[in-house]
């Protein structure tokens, strides 16, 4: 069932976006060669502390999750592309970062995920990022009441496939409101005017995933979470938490 959200319940929202942002803006700046992951996850969870949120990722065990989440950003370096677990692997130079971040906060949800290179990035990763980042501008574009959920995955794809990249298959954007993966799913590819129509008060993660090397094709890791490319080639992940209003789309994560 899809929760429609007052303006007071989006303004809540926002408020949780904001949080999110400025974690996620924190994690970039502290990136560096030699920085861990596991410092970032650091960085990332004094910020909340620091706003009175928690992480709805920390603790988060879905079904097919072989264990609680231990850490309150995914981050997924080089062919990984989403759910990675933050350890003590250094950043090395031209290594590609994706990190996903949440945030509860006043008993609503925030989510946001941003790609970026650490020291001197290689062209095929500023044009995979850049991509990544068209594509979901162009999601965000079709998040328009009137719209179908299917135009916001058209828009999404055909940016992806044009651009020569894979999409991986099943994982896409979601709902998101008081729990942080809600109704409906936001597929990353689909067919325009097809799926649930768009209403004013509906609030969605929209989130690409891109596969550098074209294909859709990925496997799971021995950690039970991580999701890494089939072909080694690298991936991206951005996301926005998105609210469907009257007067077009309001970005309640936006840095």
């Amino acid at each position: 069932m899809v929760e429609l959200k007052t303006d007071t319940s989006i303004d809540a929202m926002y408020e949780a976006g904001q949080v999110v942002g400025r974690a996620l803006t924190a994690v970039h700046k502290a990136a560096d060669v030699g920085v861990s992951l596991l410092e970032l996850d650091e960085v990332a969870h004094d910020v909340l502390r620091g706003a009175d949120a928690t992480s709805p990722f920390l603790g988060y065990r879905p079904s097919f999750a072989p264990t609680p989440f231990p850490a309150v950003i995914c981050a997924s370096v080089n062919d990984a592309i989403v759910h990675g677990i933050p350890t003590g692997y250094r950043l090395r130079d031209g290594d590609l970062v994706s990190i996903d971040c949440g945030a509860q906060l006043g008993g609503w949800a925030g989510d946001s995920a941003i790609s970026f290179v650490v020291g001197k990035p290689r062209p095929a990763d500023v044009r995979l990022i850049e991509t990544a980042e068209r594509a979901l501008a162009a999601g965000i574009e079709a998040a328009v009441v009137g719209n179908r959920i299917g135009d916001i995955a058209h828009a999404i794809g055909t940016v992806c496939r044009t651009g020569g990249y894979g999409i991986p298959d099943g994982f896409g954007g979601h709902g998101i409101g008081r729990r942080m993966h809600e109704d409906p799913p936001v597929p990353n590819e689909g067919r325009p005017r097809r799926g649930m129509s768009l209403r004013r008060g509906m609030v969605l993660a929209i989130e690409p995933m891109l596969i550098a090397g074209g294909t859709d094709g990925y496997h799971e890791a021995p950690d039970g979470w991580t999701l890494k490319t089939n072909d080694r080639s690298r991936a991206a992940h951005v996301e926005h938490t998105v609210a469907i209003t009257d007067s077009g789309p309001r970005i309640l994560t936006a840095r």
